[in-house]
């Protein structure tokens, strides 16, 4: 079933705009320049969380590697204006380090050669952010299952889910090696599901998956999987559907009250710098986290100083038609009764397994 936030942002569309430059962060509640020599990639930096989260990485003092399709003269079939380069020279300005590569990571031996390049220059690899295709257009129609165009169906799930496995298959090795590290999907939601249609809805909720799996397969290794998800973002096409920019957001409350608890896609970020610099990470390994939980914990803040809580918002429902909202109650009683009958069968199992 759908998350909360999402499912806000998917009725209201995902629409393309014009690239607005958040303000210059401030250091209120960062991890200070903690992840001083580290090496990471963030996949899908050009845009959004994954722009946010590079750049909370380079505040944090890590060497960013922002990676995805769009790069100047040659933009992404998004056809949106943000590049990677623009990315890179936000880092930059902050006093970061980051080095933009153009990586389509569907394409395997892309990926193969980004990662290749990073263990010959650098012999570590720290974090891995996969943040791709997190607002593809293809994902934005919104209705029932049996509406669905499934027209660009396997392009969906390549570019948004393959892409991932991908991504991660040739990072972790590298991880593997030096006995640590830190993957990270970004999906959307804090509950089980997420999206506006089944496409979405399986990319969305296969990712909170695969961070589980993996991070099965790599706990013995030292290694650390989790999947992360922002609250009401201010991702650059969101800003656009309002008519606002970073410097007027609050102008949208106006519209949707719900939009005043909204947050930068620094605030994301600050929660996965606040992970990677965690010596205790481990304790995370297969979580599904909330930039806003983290922000509790770890006390860091958005770049204005604000700390918003997605989860503790009394949402003004209003905004949704009614039949919606239904729609909501139901999916979430059905949520409800499969999580309990899962955790029970699954308590069972673990008392089958012989004692370590």
């Amino acid at each position: 079933m759908w998350g909360r936030a999402s499912a806000l942002q998917s009725v209201m569309g995902r629409v393309s705009s014009r690239h607005q430059r958040p303000a210059r962060s401030t250091r209120a509640g960062d991890s200070g320049r903690r992840l001083s020599g580290a090496i990471a990639v963030v996949a899908g930096a050009t845009r959004g969380a994954g722009r946010g989260i590079a750049r909370a990485l380079g505040e944090a003092g890590a060497t960013v590697y922002c990676t995805g399709r769009s790069v100047k003269g040659r933009p992404s079939p998004y056809k949106r204006p943000e590049t990677i380069e623009e990315t890179a020279a936000m880092i930059g300005d902050a006093g970061g380090r980051a080095i933009p590569v153009r990586v389509d990571h569907t394409v395997e031996a892309e990926v193969k050669a980004l990662f290749r390049r990073i263990d010959r220059t650098h012999r570590r690899l720290d974090v891995l952010v996969n943040s791709i295709a997190g607002e593809d257009p293809m994902m934005g129609q919104w209705g029932h299952f049996w509406q669905v165009d499934v027209t660009n169906a396997d392009a969906v799930l390549r570019q948004a889910l393959t892409s991932h496995i991908i991504t991660a298959k040739h990072a972790a090795p590298l991880m593997i090696r030096n006995g640590r590290g830190l993957i990270v999907e970004v999906t959307e939601s804090d509950l089980l599901g997420a999206g506006g249609n089944p496409l979405s809805q399986t990319v969305k909720a296969a990712l909170k998956m695969l961070a589980l799996n993996m991070a099965a397969e790599l706990k013995t290794h030292g290694v650390v999987a989790v999947a992360i998800t922002p609250g009401f973002l201010r991702s650059e096409s969101m800003l656009q559907h309002f008519g606002v920019t970073e410097a007027n957001w609050r102008d949208a409350g106006t519209t949707d009250r719900n939009f005043l608890e909204s947050e930068s896609p620094l605030y994301v970020g600050r929660g996965v710098a606040a992970l990677a610099g965690d010596p205790h990470v481990i304790e995370h390994t297969g979580q599904l986290l909330s930039s806003w939980e983290l922000a509790v914990r770890y006390g860091f803040t958005d770049y204005d100083g604000r700390r918003p809580n997605w989860g503790r918002l009394a949402i003004d429902w209003s905004v949704l038609p009614p039949d919606m909202v239904q729609l909501f109650r139901t999916g979430i009683d059905l949520q409800l009764a499969w999580l309990s009958a899962i955790a029970s069968r699954t308590r069972r199992f673990r008392r089958k397994l012989p004692t370590a």
